[in-house]
């Protein structure tokens, strides 16, 4: 009964928030919210410091004072250019996921909750001081019982509590504006509060977090390219996590960085790590930004922070490669297809239109020199024609938006002459060769024929369990379907059931379809 309140309550402390800051462009886009956005303006008085800001600077400073959630809330909103347009997405990427620490005494209470030990029984030396604090939790450096040295990260006291209050805000608004606002529906508010939810969940346990580092660090066993810290289970909770402490500079230290090595090897490196993250294990980091790359002496790319994450399934890969792939082509008819046949745009959609759709916001990219070239703009901008033709949001192309965004980023901090995915093209025309050429079709082929004669035994039970009931008289049949499923012919028994033999000649047949094209 007291949700509702207290939501309002929550709700008109943003209201406050936003007004104040002047950061109540999104309202004026509707009618309805016109009207609120003059009612808050004349109950708040706009601050003086912000006059002269752009919307998404504006916004970005709202959202900072609204504390972590919001904080949180903003990056996630960073990609969708769609909603808040090209330059206020991109005001939001500068939001610094910083807090004041909060004091030791509170981080030692967590540990030795969780542990259920006193701190020195599992670190000989711990730092009292943070060397970094965010809105989730902060890192201090110590020494653990064994005198290894490891970065111990501790979760803020009470902030699953304030998270959770702040997401009833949001889910309760994002239902509100589906049921009263049907033109935001295609938008899918309430999913994106639920996607958003649930990434910050998992941010909550820092075991899954230990857990997505450890899966990362074992895709990329053996690789020079990259690393991963390793993680100490005996002192990881769900409020503390221990890793391997290492060094290197940020990559965003342009100096630092030269220092160690050619800029441009770098770049190519962390290009080649993202496809492979992304096209090679479908596991991925979602927020690689210069905080969380560094690089070692030795020239190894080290990654942090594993909080958010994202998957991409075979098929998706799929679809991404063959997307890239007709726009860097400039095949846009076929950059069409691929998003009707994924069920990305509506099939009653027309592709002829669409493909001209594509064509005008990708020709003004792919026209500039190469290394001006952003694929993530290109995705971005492609988010923003989604109205017209009906496609649906795609979380998780909007994460992998993010992230290529991020790592161009990277890229044009360090080697800003040069384009990324164009140094790391002899990896990405490989993985198309074999994934979307020949070779790609008859392994998918193959694996749809594996996957068919794993449910030959049920398809065979269930047949035996028929026939049995014909023999029981419990199922009747026409006569010539009885004879046909029993495997007979005019009365005569068949040495084997033609119907097992199906399977591989199809596969037969659609390889040989596929060698002669």
């Amino acid at each position: 009964m007291l949700a509702p309140f207290r939501n309002f309550a929550r709700l008109w402390s943003i209201a406050r928030t936003f007004a104040q800051y002047d950061a109540l462009f999104l309202l004026e886009a509707h009618p309805a919210g016109r009207s609120a956005a003059r009612a808050a303006r004349i109950i708040w008085r706009r601050r003086k410091d912000v006059r002269g800001l752009r919307d998404g600077q504006r916004l970005a400073l709202a959202l900072t004072a609204l504390g972590p959630t919001f904080i949180k809330f903003g990056q996630a909103l960073s990609t969708r250019a769609d909603i808040l347009g090209e330059q206020a997405a991109a005001d939001l990427t500068g939001l610094q996921d910083r807090l004041p620490p909060f004091p030791f005494a509170a981080a030692k209470a967590v540990i030795e909750a969780d542990f259920g030990a006193r701190l020195e029984t599992r670190y000989t030396s711990f730092d009292e001081q943070p060397v970094a604090a965010a809105s989730i939790a902060q890192v201090h450096f110590a020494v653990d019982s064994e005198g290894r040295e490891v970065a111990v990260k501790v979760l803020r006291p009470g902030i699953a509590a304030a998270f959770g209050r702040d997401i009833d805000a949001l889910m309760w608004l994002a239902e509100l504006a589906e049921r009263h606002a049907p033109q935001l529906v295609r938008l899918k508010p309430v999913e994106v509060v639920r996607t958003f939810a649930q990434s910050v969940r998992i941010e909550m346990d820092l075991r899954l977090e230990a857990a997505a580092a450890q899966e990362l660090a074992e895709n990329f066993a053996g690789d020079p390219a990259f690393r991963v810290p390793a993680v100490d289970w005996q002192r990881t909770a769900e409020h503390v996590l221990t890793l391997e402490r290492v060094s290197g500079a940020r990559v965003d230290d342009r100096a630092a960085v030269a220092a160690l090595g050619d800029p441009v090897a770098v770049v190519k490196c962390a290009a080649e790590v993202f496809f492979k993250m992304v096209f090679r294990h479908g596991f991925f980091h979602a927020d690689m930004h210069p905080g969380n790359l560094f690089l070692a002496p030795n020239g190894t790319l080290i990654g942090m922070d594993f909080g958010i994450m994202g998957r991409v399934d075979a098929e998706t890969q799929k679809t991404l490669g063959e997307m890239l792939l007709g726009f860097l082509t400039r095949d846009y008819r076929r950059v069409a297809e691929v998003h009707v046949r994924a069920g990305f745009v509506p099939a009653h959609q027309s592709v002829d239109a669409f493909a001209q759709a594509c064509r005008s916001i990708a020709e003004p990219i792919l026209g500039k020199p190469i290394a001006e070239i952003s694929i993530a703009k290109l995705l971005g901008q492609l988010f923003q024609i989604t109205e017209t033709f009906e496609m649906q949001t795609q979380p998780q192309l909007l994460l992998l938006q993010k992230s290529m965004l991020l790592a161009e980023g990277v890229g044009r901090t360090l080697a800003p002459q040069v384009n990324m995915w164009e140094l790391a093209r002899p990896l990405i025309e490989d993985w198309m060769r074999t994934r979307l050429g020949p070779e790609g079709r008859i392994a998918d082929v193959v694996g749809s024929t594996i996957a068919t004669l794993e449910k030959l035994p049920h398809i065979i039970e269930r047949v035996d369990i028929v026939t049995t009931d014909m023999a029981r008289g419990g199922l009747r049949l026409h006569p010539d379907t009885a004879r046909a499923i029993r495997g007979e012919t005019a009365g005569k028994p068949r040495t084997a059931r033609w119907f097992l033999w199906a399977p591989w000649i199809l596969a037969a047949l659609l390889l040989a379809t596929l060698l002669l094209r």
